[in-house]
Parts: structure tokens; sequence; C-alpha cells
């Protein structure tokens, strides 16, 4: 058992050691190439250390790097660093009884922890001087498509009405969002490039947009479009905010959780609308 363990702890030294490795190559920032070059080595330290104490060699885990550094390309460095990290802290506490047997094993993956830790602070990634964009993109266009739909949805009950309408309605909103972002970014005092933020939201709000549509598009049952589109925007949520909890070091739960309550608040609102649209005012689409 403790051979096993002494073992995946070298597996992982070594696959990280080439993650940050790999990472170094691809990084154009010259600080950023450094610190990732300087992390490689004490992975890679770290390695030998424990391959003395179990006198073997191990082999990096090829999946994971592939894993992790396809991710990258996805979600940028900053969250996949954590996200290892966060990984690597859950595994050190499991494997703790058999680390004190180690004292100088036991000092070296603290002094790990704790440099790894200053380094990733200081790490400088472009994209997350957007994640505000991003934000404001994927948020508005869930809560507004979705009360949108909620209400076309019983007010139309008719799938292809309801997709052309959502479609022009989120179209117009993303150009409209994308606008407003510009003006407001570039009358801040910010790093940010006003052009570049505003079509980031513009894209996150019609990417967004096209996912909640598509329901009304695969079928013709409304009010099962209508649930698909709010499990995808529960999808989305979670996807979203476990990315922002891990790259801005922020609670996923309360986040989460707003972002539902507003969602299927608005959404509720909207179908009684559309409820009253349809049979009080009685508009009928059919």
């Amino acid at each position: 058992m403790e051979n096993d363990i002494l073992a995946k702890m070298q597996e992982t030294e070594i696959t990280e050691y080439y993650i940050y490795k790999t990472l170094a190559s691809w990084e154009k920032n010259e600080k950023n190439r450094d610190i990732f070059l300087k992390i490689s080595q004490d992975e890679l330290s770290h390695y030998n250390t424990l391959k003395n104490i179990t006198n073997k060699d191990e082999k990096p885990n090829k999946f994971k790097i592939f894993f992790y550094l396809f991710l990258t390309k996805i979600f940028g460095f900053t969250f996949i660093l954590k996200l290892m990290e966060k990984g690597e802290d859950k595994a050190i506490e499991g494997y703790r009884d058999v680390i004190d047997k180690y004292p100088k094993l036991n000092k070296i993956l603290e002094e790990e922890k704790d440099h790894e830790q200053k380094l990733l602070s200081i790490l400088d990634e472009e994209r997350l001087n957007y994640v505000g964009s991003m934000v404001l993109g994927l948020s508005d266009a869930l809560v507004e498509l979705t009360g949108t739909l909620a209400g076309l949805t019983f007010a139309f009950q008719n799938t292809k009405l309801i997709s052309i309408s959502g479609l022009i309605t989120g179209i117009s909103a993303a150009l409209s969002m994308a606008g407003s972002e510009y003006l407001s970014t570039k009358a801040e005092s910010t790093n940010r490039n006003p052009l570049k933020s505003a079509l980031i939201t513009g894209i996150t709000y019609i990417i967004t947009v096209f996912i909640l549509i598509l329901p009304y598009i695969i079928t013709q049952n409304y009010t099962f479009a209508l649930f698909l589109a709010l499990i995808f925007s529960v999808i989305l949520v979670i996807i979203f905010n476990f990315y922002i909890s891990i790259a801005k070091d922020l609670k996923f739960k309360k986040r989460f959780l707003e972002m539902i309550f507003i969602i299927f608040s608005v959404s509720f609102i909207s179908f009684l609308i559309g409820t009253f649209v349809k049979n009080v005012l009685g508009i009928n689409m059919d």
C-alpha cells in the first residue's frame, strides 16, 4: 500500500513536470514562461526525491498530459493549473499517513505547495481580464432568453415561431449588449480593449442563444423544448460557475444558486405573462 502511494505521487510529479514544460514552450509572455520553467524543475526535483525512496522509475500519465493540455487550449492555463493544484492538495491529504513517515519528503511537499501557490498567484493571463465580459454575455443571455422563451412558448405554442422569434430577439440583444459593453469599457480606466470586450460579450451571448434555441429546432413539442432549454441553461450555469470558481477563487455554490434562482424566477414570470397573452387577450398563433 505504501509503495503504491509513493509510486502514484512519483507518477504525478513527472506528469506535471511534462505539463509545465510544455506550457512553457507554448507561452509567449516571458514572465509566465519563466514561472512555468521554474515549476517544472521543481516537479522534476520532487520526482527525483521520490525516486531515491522507491528506487524505481515511473512513467508519466500520457492521457493526463493530453487532457490537461487540451483543456488549457479551451479554458486557459490559470484555470487548469489551479484545478491541478487543488487535485494535488486533496491527494496529499489522503497520503498524509505515508508522507509523515518521511520527514524530508513531507518538508519538500509543503515547500512545493507554498512555492507553487505564490507562483500561480502572480501568473498573468490576458483572458482573465475579460471574464467580466463573458459573465455579462452569458448571464444576460441566460436570464433574458430563458424568460423570453418561456413567455413565447405559452403565447405561441409553436416551436417554429418560437425559435424564429427567439433567434431574432437573441441576436438583436447580443448586438445591443456588445455595443453597451464597448461604450462601457471605453469609458473605464482599464487595461481591457473595448473592441475585444464587446466581441467577447456578443459572441458569448450569441453562443448561449443558439444553445437555448436548439431544443425548439430539434423537437415540435413546445413544452418539452422549454424543459430542454431550462436544462441546458442549468448546465451552462454549472460549467461557467465552475470555471469562475476555480480561475478566480470564488465560491461556486453561492453564485450558482443566485443565477439559477434569477433564471427560474424570470422564466416563471414570463410564463405567466405568456399565459395571460394567450388566454386573456385571445391571441392564437395556431
